[in-house]
């Protein structure tokens, strides 16, 4: 399973927003900065993160970035389901699109999609607290703070 940039950069602006002290703004200038990504690909990022109720943006001289809601209630699985467009792991998965001829008697589609809810059942075990637990360290290796 690997998931798209866009959902790796959605779970990275999560993490440095949630590292940052509470009550703290960040910019998407200080996010791209950090992790050396396009301001225009996280200006999308971060609004649909806000669309999603998981981030609040403040225009403004004074604005920024902050969580919307505690890290806590944060669910990994659930910012994972919400950022990729799709699960399609191979050609069998998209009905509209598969031209594999040993489709009805295939049994590697099973195993596959068992494979995708038991990685989504992990990632529900998590919240944006729990990848955050190392906040010193996190601040030591994206330089928050200095």
């Amino acid at each position: 399973m690997r998931l798209k940039k866009y959902t790796d950069y959605a779970l990275r602006v999560l993490i440095y927003v949630n590292s940052k002290e509470e009550g703290e703004l960040t910019s998407i200038k200080e996010i791209s900065e950090t992790f050396g990504i396009s301001q225009n690909h996280l200006s999308k990022i971060v609004y649909q993160l806000g669309q999603l109720e998981l981030l609040h943006t403040i225009r403004g001289r004074n604005g920024g970035i902050a969580l919307s809601k505690s890290p806590e209630d944060i669910n990994i699985g659930h910012v994972v389901r919400m950022m990729e467009d799709d699960f399609v792991m191979m050609e069998c998965f998209d009905r509209d699109t598969n031209t594999c001829v040993i489709t009805p008697s295939c049994k590697l589609k099973h195993v596959l999609n068992d494979a995708l809810i038991a990685f989504l059942r992990v990632l529900d075990q998590y919240t944006l607290n729990d990848l955050t637990a190392n906040k010193d360290e996190l601040w030591d290796l994206m330089d928050i703070n200095s």
